[in-house]
């Protein structure tokens, strides 16, 4: 019996109008009503996580939030830390510098001051507009080394940061993990922290494996949960590769894939 469902938000769990429908509102109550722990797993910092969260009643003293792409998990009532791997000033400048020189722009998201980027942008305002954040112009030649950063991101327009992620250097790789999370968004994190890891944090913490874990998403940062769960999921609108890796594929975010997927695999309720 499956255990614990991890849910990717954006292109997941929320529409295209960013909403959860009421099939898959139902259909996750029936399955916490059967006992299964249901983890909302986001890039998204905590405040453009909290609203969904509420929505949803996930808000227990065992219930637990993967954000910022798996740099934090927390219980969401006692706000009990359980995973927190997290970047710093070095890297963000590091990321800066190559966001420039390819020509893409750039942001991070400090402990101190926020969301800060050294230059306003479409992108970075998208980011802000998501999330109810408010964006803070910062140099970041200014930042300390040490400076606690959760993550940095290269964004730009999405045929530009294709070419932008063709030339980076190969060795990022081995110092980070890079994930985009959409088609103008590029992620680093620290190199111990993904989705992935994240849950299998909070499985451990409750005393799941693997076996008993399904992942949902739709995107190249779900693909290490995907591959950790007993059952990865692709939304039938995620990305040609995010489908390859995935052990099914439901229907997309805007024809309540993830009920169907409850459906079926808390359920035994196959999709119409």
């Amino acid at each position: 019996m499956y255990k614990l469902i991890a849910l990717d938000m954006d292109g997941t769990l929320l529409n295209s109008e960013k909403v959860i429908s009421q099939e898959t509102k139902e259909a996750i109550s029936a399955a916490r009503a059967a006992g299964v722990k249901v983890v909302l797993a986001s890039g998204r910092p905590l405040e453009g996580m909290q609203s969904k969260l509420d929505e949803l009643e996930i808000n227990g003293e065992d219930d637990f939030v993967l954000f910022y792409n798996g740099s934090m998990v927390q219980n969401v009532s006692t706000k009990e830390v359980i995973h927190n791997e997290i970047s710093n000033g070095k890297s963000a400048k590091e990321i800066a510098d190559i966001a420039e020189k390819l020509g893409g722009y750039v942001h991070a998201f400090s402990k101190v001051h926020g969301l800060i980027t050294p230059q306003n942008n479409e992108y970075t305002a998208i980011e802000a507009r998501i999330n109810g954040l408010t964006i803070n112009e910062y140099d970041f030649s200014q930042l300390e080394d040490d400076h606690e950063v959760i993550k940095t991101m290269i964004v730009a327009e999405p045929s530009k940061l294709t070419e932008i992620i063709s030339q980076l250097p190969q060795e990022l790789h081995s110092r980070y993990t890079i994930v985009q999370s959409a088609p103008f968004f590029l992620e680093f994190l620290n190199p111990n922290s993904n989705k992935g890891v994240g849950i299998a944090a909070i499985a451990k913490h409750l005393g799941f494996n693997a076996e008993e874990v399904i992942c949902m998403g739709d995107a190249e940062n779900d693909h290490h949960m995907l591959e950790y769960a007993g059952v990865g999921v692709a939304m039938e609108n995620a990305m040609d590769e995010t489908k390859r890796i995935a052990d099914y594929i439901t229907a997309s975010n805007d024809e309540h894939g993830v009920a169907k997927a409850i459906n079926k695999f808390i359920f035994n309720v196959e999709p119409a």
